[in-house]
């Protein structure tokens, strides 16, 4: 029998999750799932689990080097900074293949009012004048470029409640967890009297729901826009991934 793979899932998103069961049943192939640990309780995820960063790149190429890896798929989420970066150096350092998954992102079709903005920064600066109540989508991490609007009021949705205050002098805390659906969305912002959103394109139908919901009300997303991503090999489906590691494991 052939040696079986080893493979280093990046995870963190519901497409790395989805791979992960994919691969699950396949005895040519061990699939290791990392997640940053940043979720308290994340959704379940089929083999093996490590949890935890890498410290850079220099541990996450002696890592690979530890638990002798022989091939890597980044399923990040398109908004991770860092990791995609320290994986295609730690990959080129090592000589290893390595695979980008990146959902395509939405595309605005008609009735979208969207705003593009560079970042999250530009994002905070386009709100006065724009709207007062606010569905701030882009995450817990990221509320600290909003801070200074002291005259806007955010409703924040997350998945855990925070460890510590958020850093906004007037919102409210939903706790839910995706998917969620156009109709239910439509309510929440008509409940909460939204006037705008702030989101990232994100990509995928798990939170589209709020784009949707936006489009059905007239309102307008402030749209960040994707950072730059490392050079490599990218796919955008997981059945694409799946072809892609056949040609290696035959």
């Amino acid at each position: 029998m052939a040696k079986r793979m080893r493979l280093l899932l990046l995870g963190g998103t519901g497409d790395a999750a989805a791979l992960a069961a994919r691969l699950a049943g396949d005895l040519r192939i061990e699939a290791i799932t990392s997640l940053a640990g940043r979720t308290q309780a994340p959704a379940a995820i089929a083999g093996r689990l490590r949890t935890g960063g890498f410290g850079g790149t220099d541990g996450l190429a002696a890592y690979l080097a530890h638990e002798k890896i022989d091939l890597l798929i980044d399923a990040t989420h398109p908004y991770a900074a860092r990791m995609p970066h320290a994986a295609a150096e730690a990959c080129t350092r090592m000589g290893m293949p390595r695979l980008r998954l990146l959902r395509l992102p939405w595309a605005q079709v008609d009735g979208d009012r969207w705003i593009a903005a560079a970042d999250l920064a530009a994002a905070a600066t386009m709100l006065p004048g724009l709207a007062r109540r606010v569905f701030l989508t882009t995450g817990q991490r990221d509320l600290d470029a909003f801070a200074s609007l002291t005259d806007t009021w955010f409703l924040i949705r997350l998945i855990e409640p925070p460890a510590a205050p958020l850093p906004l002098a007037h919102c409210e805390i939903r706790l839910a967890r995706g998917p969620f659906r156009v109709k239910n969305e439509i309510n929440l912002l008509r409940e909460h009297r939204i006037e705008a959103l702030v989101s990232k394109n994100s990509g995928g139908e798990a939170t589209y729901g709020k784009i949707e919901a936006a489009r059905a009300l007239g309102l307008p997303v402030v749209m960040v826009e994707r950072p730059a991503a490392p050079t490599g090999e990218t796919v955008g489906t997981i059945d694409a991934c799946m072809a892609w590691l056949e040609t290696r494991m035959s």
